[in-house]
């Protein structure tokens, strides 16, 4: 699965979770830093990610336009870039199972 690190996520979660989700990237990489949500959303619906986010606007928008792309909310109020790995880390199961599960759209990780 490949993640798309929304502007509110640090861009080294891109290096730092290289192992477990290669090819993903992070909106500045494709200069989305400062893009609407729903042009963000575009991106990752042509290229195939996962938006991973903390901002709800993109869960909403699977409830109005469905999937692709699915969203990755995380439901974390302030925490660190390392809180956020782990957290990727520890839900790498229910991450892939989210992937591979065709009737879901948005995965909330707390």
């Amino acid at each position: 699965m490949k993640l798309l690190f929304d502007h509110n996520l640090s861009p080294r979660l891109v290096n730092r979770l290289a192992d477990l989700y290669p090819d993903s990237a992070h909106v500045e990489t494709f200069g989305l830093s400062t893009a609407l949500d729903r042009a963000v959303w575009e991106y990752a619906r042509q290229h195939d990610y996962t938006i991973v986010s903390k901002d709800v606007d993109f869960s909403e928008l699977v409830v109005l336009f469905g999937f692709p792309p699915k969203v990755i909310w995380i439901r974390r109020g302030n925490c660190s870039t390392r809180e956020i790995e782990a957290l990727l880390r520890e839900n790498a199961g229910a991450v892939k199972g989210f992937g591979d599960d065709t009737s879901t759209g948005i995965l909330a990780l707390f």
